[in-house]
Parts: structure tokens; sequence; C-alpha cells
């Protein structure tokens, strides 16, 4: 159990609640479809939009070689590419994302970057960003639009190191709301390591999801967790209210 399962639970949460939900898996081995229900076959079939040179050729192509079109409209990517899931989210899978905010303008990221911004800024979906583990995605700018970053870490110190770098850097981003999420916490004494870490930085801790075998049988058999009587879910359902509680964040 880890990030990419609490991104895929939350979208599955939102979406049962009625609210158009799509989900991003940005990962550069990305394994979010699968958490929302897709089949393994299914989701080996999706073609990340970084690889679809078809349609990065068609929306950035000119008539001048070396150039190409900075502005172009991208609903359209998401009618076409956004793939219907068993948990009622919709998927859009990215692929590898690359030097966002390095001031690369190569034509696969202008594509990136703008679908981002429009799902982000523009539309009224909850928008669930699954992006890959540790700092990179803040020094390449991919974050800039979201309003709120969880920070997933386990009582680990290496773990607690890395999320605290992540909150240092996203602190100077524009970024509105950052917290920490405890993940895989076995017992007291994790709680309480946890717990202590995130007061001795003054990090806000928004969710605390204990240690659950049955999310990890399934992860390895593939079964579907039952929901009702798991704790993992039982916590991320609450997370998923706390993320709606905060202000001018999920409506």
């Amino acid at each position: 159990m880890g990030k990419t399962y609490i991104a895929g639970t939350l979208a599955t949460i939102y979406a049962q609640q009625g609210r158009p939900v799509i989900a991003i898996d940005a990962d550069p081995s990305p394994n979010l479809a699968m958490t929302l229900g897709l089949s393994e076959t299914e989701a080996g079939e999706i073609l990340p939009i970084t690889e679809n040179e078809e349609l990065i050729r068609l929306k950035t192509e000119t008539d001048h070689p070396g150039v190409f079109r900075l502005t172009f409209t991208v609903d359209d990517i998401i009618s076409r590419y956004a793939i219907p899931t068993p948990s009622g989210a919709y998927l859009l899978v990215m692929g590898t994302v690359r030097s966002l905010g390095s001031g690369c303008t190569c034509p696969t990221n202008t594509v990136v970057k703008a679908l981002l911004r429009h799902l982000m800024v523009e539309r009224r979906d909850v928008v669930i960003l699954d992006m890959e583990a540790g700092i990179e995605h803040l020094g390449r700018g991919t974050a800039a639009q979201v309003d709120t970053m969880l920070v997933v870490a386990d009582a680990n110190k290496k773990s607690l190191e890395t999320a605290r770098a992540i909150c240092r850097m996203a602190a100077g981003s524009p970024i509105r709301e950052v917290g920490l999420v405890a993940n895989k916490i076995a017992g007291p004494a994790e709680k309480d390591i946890f717990s202590a870490f995130a007061k001795k930085y003054n990090l806000p801790v928004l969710g605390m999801i204990p240690f659950d075998l049955q999310v990890l049988n399934a992860g390895i058999t593939g079964q579907k967790v039952d929901e009702k009587n798991s704790v993992a879910v039982g916590a991320i359902s609450q997370l998923a209210q706390k993320l709606i509680d905060i202000p001018f964040k999920i409506t």
C-alpha cells in the first residue's frame, strides 16, 4: 500500500459521491489503472500521452521545420483519451513527465503542461494527480497548479527525511496547502514517531493510514479489497472528507 493506492482510493471515493473525477498517472512506472479497477491487460494497452507521437505532432506541428505551436486546445484530448474505469473516475496516463519547470520547450512537454493547466484551472473536475516518488516534480514545476499536495511517508527515518525535504520545497511554491499523510502505520509506536517528527518540524498531518494486511494481500493476489472492512480505506475516507473541508479546495 503506497501513494498510488491512496490516490486511487481517493479518486474512487469522490467518484462514488457523484463528483466528476479525473485521475492522472504521472509516475514513470504507471499502475494507477489497476487501482481504479482496470485489468492488467487493459492497463497494458493504454498509450501514455507523452508517447503519443501522432497527438503531439497534430497539436504542435507547423509548416516551418523546427518551429512548433505553443498555444492550442486540449479539451479534445480529455474527451478522446480519458479512460472510464470501474471506480467511476476517468483516467489519463501521462507517462514520464520531464523537466516541466526547467524552461524546456519541447513539443511533448508543451502539450503536457497545457493539459495539466487546463485540468487544474479551467475545469471543475476533482483532479487526483499521482506523481513519482521524491522531490523531482517540485523542481520541474509540474505541481504548480495544485491546490493541495499530500506528502505520503511512513515512519521510516529515510522516508520522513524525504517528506521533510518535499514540504520544505513546496513551501516556496504556489501550492496553497501541503500536508503529510502517515502511511502503513503498524501501531502506537510508529504513530508516535510520525507525530513527533511532524511536531518537531511544524508539519501538518492530514491523515494517518494504518497498515492493512488485506490491502497488502490484495496487491499480491490482484483481488479486490473489501472496502467496508478495510481499516486503510476507512482512514482514506476520513482523509477525503478532510480535504473537502479545507476552504477553496474540493467543492
